[in-house]
């Protein structure tokens, strides 16, 4: 397992002038960008499991993506896929699950019966969170965003074992966290707004997971995640 605390050298991104690697040579490749959201989640669960040496980080820059990806790697074209055992696989959260069942590592999946039966309700929320945060730049984004961070907090109020939504880090936090990073961010440098007032477990999580080496080391720098909404969500405003 890899040392904690220490911060991994990433790769630099390949781009359209990059060879592809030795591909489907028996190596373990996850291929990611380090800007994507959905790719965060499959790298924090690979950081999580200690996976740094058993899973290579194969970075690709979605402005500027290698043809031979598309053409030999995974033709939806985009991130994350996983390369293992000589097959590709892709979306974001099957492959936490499948990363969590075929490798070593502590397991990010419950086990208890009524965490298990709540983390699919949760679960089942994920893709409605990040439209309904996604939809709201487009009009009075802090009122129109409420109801998702409200739907956070009170999910963080089921179990009392611990700050996080099933009381111990999951793969619920690992969904959720990539999204409310770049819109807290978002959302205080452009509309002046702490996405955390008058939700305490809503701070409390996002604080507890910033000591988490695993997430950390997969954050975006603030001030890029601004530049690109500006660009791709708010360029209007």
């Amino acid at each position: 397992m890899a040392t904690a605390g220490v911060r991994e050298i990433i790769p630099p991104s390949l781009t359209s002038n990059s060879e592809p690697p030795p591909l489907f040579d028996g190596t373990t490749r996850l291929y990611t960008s380090y800007i994507c959201p959905f790719a965060q989640r499959v790298w924090i669960t690979r950081n999580y499991k200690g996976l740094q040496d058993k899973i290579k980080l194969v970075a690709i820059d979605l402005q500027d993506r290698p043809p031979w990806y598309k053409e030999k790697v995974y033709p939806e074209n985009k991130v994350p896929s996983l390369e293992h055992n000589g097959k590709i696989l892709g979306e974001s959260l099957d492959l936490v699950k499948y990363v969590d069942a075929n490798f070593e590592g502590p397991s990010l999946i419950p086990t208890d019966p009524a965490k298990k039966e709540f983390s699919e309700k949760v679960i089942s929320y994920v893709d409605t969170f990040t439209r309904e945060l996604f939809t709201s730049l487009k009009g009075d984004a802090v009122q129109q965003a409420s109801p998702a961070f409200d739907y956070l907090e009170d999910a963080l109020g089921k179990f009392d074992d611990g700050p996080f939504i099933l009381g111990q880090f999951s793969w619920l936090d690992v969904a959720y966290i990539p999204f409310v990073e770049r819109f807290q961010v978002v959302f205080s440098d452009i509309f002046k707004h702490d996405i955390t007032e008058g939700r305490p477990k809503l701070a409390a999580w996002i604080e507890e997971l910033n000591k988490i080496d695993a997430y950390a080391h997969t954050k975006v720098d603030p001030q890029e995640t601004v530049e690109i909404f500006k660009k791709r969500f708010l360029s209007q405003q």
